[in-house]
Order: C-alpha cells, then structure tokens, then sequence
C-alpha cells in the first residue's frame, strides 16, 4: 500500500489530475478489502484496483466524471443479483469514495511587457501558480518579472513541448501583435487549456481572426478565444488591465456572471 501512496503524492508534485478511489466501507463478501485503492487517470487508464470486473469499470466511469466536475462522490455498489442490477455476485456491499486531486490553477502569461508583468504580480497574489513565457529572454526573467514561478524563453508554438497544459491552466496572450498571434494561437487550440484570452482591440482579433481561418484553423475552434481579454471596467493602465483580465478568469474558473452584485 506504501507504494501506491508515494504514486499519488509523485502525480500530484507533478501536477497531474488524477482521480484516487477508496474502498471506505465493506459488508460480507467483497473482491477487495477496506482501504483499497485505485487511481483513476482523465483518460480512463488507472493504477491499483478496488476489485475489477463490472463494479470497477461503473467506478472507472464515475472517476472520470468526478474529475471532470471536480467534486467528490460516494458510490455504494451491491454484489448479490446482477439480475437486479447489481454489480456481482460476491454476496457484499460495498462503498467507495472518489476524490479528484486537480493540479493548482496556473496562469501561463505569453508576452512579458508591462501588462503581463502587472498579470504576473496580481495572479500570484491571488494564489494561482504563475508561468511566463516570451521568445525575448530579457522579458522572461526573474529579474524581469519576480512574481512568476516558471520561466519559457520559447516561440509560444514551441511552448506545449516545454510547458504541460492542463485543464487548470489559463492562457493569457499579452503579447506584442498580430504577427505573433498568428503562427502561435493554433498550437494552444489543441490544448485542454479551459481560457485563452488575447489582449488587444477589437480590430485586431478580427484581422488575427481572419488571418488564421485563411491559414486552415478551423472558425469553430477560435470561436474558444476570449478577445478583446478581461471585463469591461474601462481599464487603462496595467495594472487595472490586469485586474479586468484576471476578474474574467476567476469568473471562468467559478462559474460567476460578471455582474454587479447589486444586481
């Protein structure tokens, strides 16, 4: 059992989402005992086992979900009738909690100017791991931006093969235009990144919009972009910009609505 605890602290250091299921409570005849456990990738592989067969093919499918929705779940599985339903015919009972252990939201800021340092500063006060990444390594830097945790001097389409992007990672392009953008967007479109904003205006993001399709990127994948980034607060400087880009993530990330709790 040792070994499957040091499994589930290495994934999780490395910031891999996983599912760990656990045999909580045991009547009568069962495959596995209390305490079993088994990991559950997002991908449905998995480590360990609470007793194979049908009971943990429905916890292999529940594991999932839970990581999808993030949320813990009870399940209690009977094995006497499969007739009925049930999962065996062992002649127990059992319960078996799933946990979802989800990687620390990340910020991966593409473009090291005034605005993504302002963004790095006020993310990692917020408590998200903070990633920098700019093809001009005097941007990405500790010296150049202190607040961030990991640093990538790469072009942003090279950036998948160094950084692993997760579904708790948000992606906020600060870069310095269009030509940029253009040979990099379509790269974090294959990403199971869950944001992707682009700062600019308007104009731009339909020119970079446009520039795209006619390279073969398909419309529905960028209709995922969020630009112009961030809430409408009629921000100015950087550091309220930041604040309009980051007040939109956490709205992302929580499921709020952006309006005006007056209202």
């Amino acid at each position: 059992m040792d070994s499957i605890f040091l499994r589930i602290a290495d994934l999780e250091r490395k910031g891999d989402a996983i599912a760990v299921c656990t045999i909580v409570k045991g009547q009568g005849s069962s495959p596995r005992h209390v305490g079993s456990k088994m990991i559950v990738f997002p991908d449905g592989k998995i480590e360990g086992s609470v007793g194979g067969g049908t009971m943990e093919s429905r916890v292999i499918k529940e594991a999932m979900e839970a990581l999808n929705v993030g949320k813990s779940r009870i399940l209690e599985y009977r094995l006497v009738d499969p007739a009925k339903g049930d999962v065996g015919v062992c002649g127990g009972q059992v319960e078996i909690y799933i946990e979802p252990l989800l990687p620390k939201p990340q910020v991966v800021i593409l473009g090291g100017g005034h605005v993504g340092k302002a963004v790095a500063h006020l993310a990692h006060w917020l408590g998200f791991r903070v990633a920098i990444s700019d093809d001009r390594h005097e941007f990405c830097s500790p010296e150049a931006i202190p607040d961030a945790d990991e640093y990538y001097p790469v072009k942003m389409s090279e950036l998948p093969q160094h950084l692993k992007i997760t579904s708790q990672s948000y992606l906020v392009l600060t870069t310095r235009g269009k030509d940029i953008d253009i040979p990099g967007v379509p790269v974090l479109l294959d990403t199971p990144a869950p944001f992707i904003g682009i700062i600019g205006s308007k104009r731009r993001w339909l020119l970079t919009k446009k520039a795209m399709i006619e390279n073969g990127v398909p419309e529905e994948k960028l209709s995922h972009i969020h630009s112009p980034i961030g809430l409408d607060i009629k921000a100015e400087t950087p550091e309220e910009i930041a604040v309009s880009i980051m007040a939109e993530i956490i709205k992302i990330q929580k499921g709020g609505t952006g309006k005006s709790m007056k209202m």
